[in-house]
């Protein structure tokens, strides 16, 4: 008998659940480059115990190497991929009736034991798709999930991921208790009516399932928003600090990690794999005499499933209030798949409510760049900058950059602090990095550039009552 939700609950405890799929093959990524993946000691040599058979409906083009990228990341061969050219996805069974034979064959042909599509399916098309071709069926939402879940390490990352897959299952449930009837003796009853004493208000296992689910849910939710109060707090001191926040955001494996390292000499996990970092991390830097905060936040890809992108609200509010958002793209990348991933990009912030914010494009991995695509790149993208956070190039034309865009907000002040104060000077030398002083009778004089923000709160102490 299947496990029910319920036993999964009282068994596992919280956390998100991984597939557990590790073949043994080396693939290419969407970069050429080729990874191996470790697959169990039992395995045959050379065969992948997950082969997933990639398949997607597009209305024009046979592209599926970022499904493959992720099922790479989540540990399962690519052995064979089918497109079918349609306008959308058809509704009962995602590829067209006639579509349906040809995959059957095709999965046999592959020796493939799993179907992989490209788009999220919807409960209906994901169990139509797999009654037809009697092997299991995964979507695209699916399969990020299932990375989300073998990458996240915090707690709070793991609660973020765990309300996400509960929230895409909870849709999903219907049908897979077709072999109960109404708990008690009703099914065996003449003429398939409900037995004696089974008559009335009863409940089935799969409402007992989402009931449990939606139990989950609201527990989640309620621990989340606490995760969010003391983001708020960590906020608020940083707020006082008067830092300027600095934002790296990206589609995933955009090498956002890398620069962050580089930048601050942070120690983030590095690899070349798709969201290898879930879980935000902030370090102090400082550039030109100023001190900054900036961020590495979780990376973006194309269509990005709803319900991750409403669970980790609390981690993706570190973008949405950032003074400036560093836009890091692949610069390797082919100019069409480029220009998707910054359309992603741009989805999600619009999404939620980043889209206003400042950014400065930063055109990644110069490094793998021939001399004429790296011109070629510049006269593209006129207003970006061109870095390697692998070699270290670029990255004092991005630092002057970055100053620049701090320096249209910031206002000139002229101020007298009295020598009983000093620990405001010492706050206006972390915020303001290069100020003018000048020791007098009655104080000590600054004239010092500060943003607006800041200035308000040195206002009392300004020459003749106002900023210069």
């Amino acid at each position: 008998m299947p496990v029910t939700f319920a036993g999964m609950l009282r068994g596992r405890g919280s956390g998100p659940r991984r597939i557990r799929l590790k073949p043994v093959s080396s693939v290419k990524n969407r970069n050429g480059r080729v990874a191996q993946t470790p697959g169990r000691p039992d395995a045959p040599v050379g065969r992948a115990r997950q082969r997933a058979l990639a398949i997607g409906v597009l209305e024009h083009g046979e592209d599926l190497s970022e499904l493959e990228e992720l099922l790479r990341t989540a540990g399962v061969a690519t052995v064979g991929q089918m497109v079918q050219h349609r306008e959308q996805a058809h509704p009962n069974t995602y590829v067209g009736p006639g579509k349906l034979e040809e995959l059957k064959a095709a999965i046999s042909a592959c020796d493939a034991n799993v179907v992989a599509c490209d788009d999220e399916l919807s409960p209906r098309q994901g169990r139509n798709l797999e009654e037809a071709l009697g092997t299991p069926v995964v979507d695209r939402t699916a399969i990020i999930l299932d990375i989300f879940a073998g990458h996240a390490h915090s707690a709070e990352g793991k609660l973020q991921v765990e309300l996400a897959q509960l929230e895409y299952n909870l849709a999903r449930m219907r049908g897979l208790w077709t072999h109960l009837e109404r708990l008690g003796a009703g099914a065996g009853a003449p003429g398939g009516g409900p037995g004696i004493g089974t008559r009335g208000p009863g409940e089935t296992q799969i409402e007992t399932d989402r009931r449990l689910a939606r139990d989950r849910i609201t527990a989640l939710r309620r621990r989340l928003a606490g995760v969010r109060r003391s983001r708020e707090t960590m906020r608020a001191e940083r707020t006082r600090a008067q830092l300027p926040e600095v934002a790296l955001v990206g589609y995933t494996n955009a090498g956002k990690s890398t620069l962050l390292n580089r930048l601050t000499g942070a120690e983030v996990g590095v690899r070349d794999r798709l969201f290898h970092t879930l879980d935000p991390t902030t370090r102090a830097w400082r550039l030109g005499g100023r001190g900054y905060l900036l961020t590495d936040t979780v990376g973006f890809i194309r269509k990005l499933p709803h319900q991750l992108v409403d669970a980790f609200g609390a981690t993706l509010e570190e973008t949405r209030l950032a003074d400036l958002l560093l836009h890091v793209v692949d610069a390797s990348a082919p100019e069409e798949e480029l220009n998707e991933m910054m359309r992603a990009v741009h989805d999600v912030l619009e999404e939620i409510g980043a889209g206003d914010r400042p950014r400065v494009l930063v055109l990644n991995k110069a490094d793998a760049l021939a001399a004429d695509a790296r011109e070629d790149v510049r006269l593209r993208h006129p207003d970006s900058v061109l870095v390697s956070a692998l070699t270290g190039e670029g990255l004092e034309e991005l630092g002057e950059r970055i100053e620049a865009e701090f320096a249209r907000s910031l206002r000139d002040v002229e101020l007298l602090l009295p020598y009983r104060d000093g620990d405001r000077l010492a706050e206006l030398h972390e915020v303001a990095g290069d100020l003018v002083r000048e020791d007098t009778p009655e104080g000590v004089r600054v004239k010092v550039r500060l943003p607006a923000t800041v200035a308000a709160r040195f206002e009392r102490y300004a020459v003749n009552g106002r900023p210069a």
